[in-house]
């Protein structure tokens, strides 16, 4: 069973171009079905009903899967299971009649400006980690960039008014950036030491001069948001939901989000109407005299 998935996965980055982020999440999404399957003495994907996909996405939800993980765990196993009946290594299509919830209406969560500015003010620009940090997160929430973008970014990809980002499948966009965050960047590159390697040095490095990765920036955004009082459960992906919210909130057109986010199609950014929309309604709810 494990052949097929290696094989999907080989046609997924030559034929579809996903990214690499995508290609690891799919295959970790295959890996954990194939363990649960194996559990359960299901041994032939043809042999895998609607029935079974049910039983793993509800053994997943059990586990405290958070409604986007599950989300992608179907998209996984849909991608998967018709690329086998493309092959004709099914016969029938077990996820064809599963309903799929549809993406924007996980409504994204999002921090208040009062929030963001009591994160931004717990990072201690004073030190080389905390100039570093805090320029890692004005970054995030200046530009509404992706963790994996922000961690690819390069010295020579920050202008004094934009940065060049690398997005999904390869795809390069160029965003603007604040001018809070281009002062932090410039605080942080007082301090920064190492990295220099090669023609292409990373921006923003660790303590021992490597390029940062993901975990890292996850971990020290959780270390920040301890420390402002935020109780909620935030990720660096949390930022680019408050990024786009925000400038929808003052007024920014959907379009001009779309853009600067990178997204393929409207319909992705149509989320952040719904959230604003929800914020508007729990606003009026609370100040209006008779709601």
């Amino acid at each position: 069973m494990k052949r097929e998935g290696d094989v999907f996965l080989s046609y997924a980055a030559a034929e579809k171009g996903l990214s690499c982020n995508t290609l690891l999440a799919y295959g970790g999404d295959l890996r954990r079905f194939c363990r649960f399957l194996e559990k359960s003495g299901t041994l032939l994907w043809e042999d895998v009903s609607r029935e079974v996909i049910l039983d793993f996405l509800a053994w997943a939800k059990e586990r405290s899967y958070a409604a986007a993980s599950l989300l992608r765990l179907l998209v996984s196993l849909t991608l998967f299971f018709r690329f086998l009946k493309q092959e004709e290594r099914i016969r029938s299509d077990p996820t064809r009649y599963l309903d799929r919830p549809k993406l924007w209406k996980l409504l994204p969560e999002v921090l208040s400006e009062e929030e963001m500015d009591a994160l931004l003010t717990s990072c201690d620009a004073g030190t080389e980690a905390g100039a570093r940090d805090l320029a890692i997160i004005e970054v995030l929430y200046g530009s509404g960039l992706r963790v994996s973008e922000l961690c690819a970014l390069n010295l020579y990809d920050v202008s004094d008014e934009a940065v060049r980002v690398k997005g999904k499948g390869g795809k390069e966009r160029i965003v603007p950036v604040s001018t809070a965050a281009k002062e932090a960047i410039d605080r942080y590159l007082l301090f920064r030491k190492g990295g220099d390697e090669g023609s292409a040095p990373p921006l923003f490095v660790s303590r021992g001069g490597r390029r940062t990765g993901r975990s890292f920036v996850w971990r020290r955004l959780k270390e920040y948001a301890a420390k402002a009082g935020i109780v909620r459960r935030i990720s660096p992906h949390t930022l680019r939901h408050t990024f786009a919210t925000h400038l929808l909130e003052n007024g920014a057109d959907l379009r001009v989000i779309q853009e600067l986010l990178g997204h393929a199609s409207v319909a992705t950014t149509d989320r952040y109407t719904q959230v604003s929309q929800r914020r508007l309604k729990n606003a009026f709810l609370e100040f209006h005299p008779r709601p």
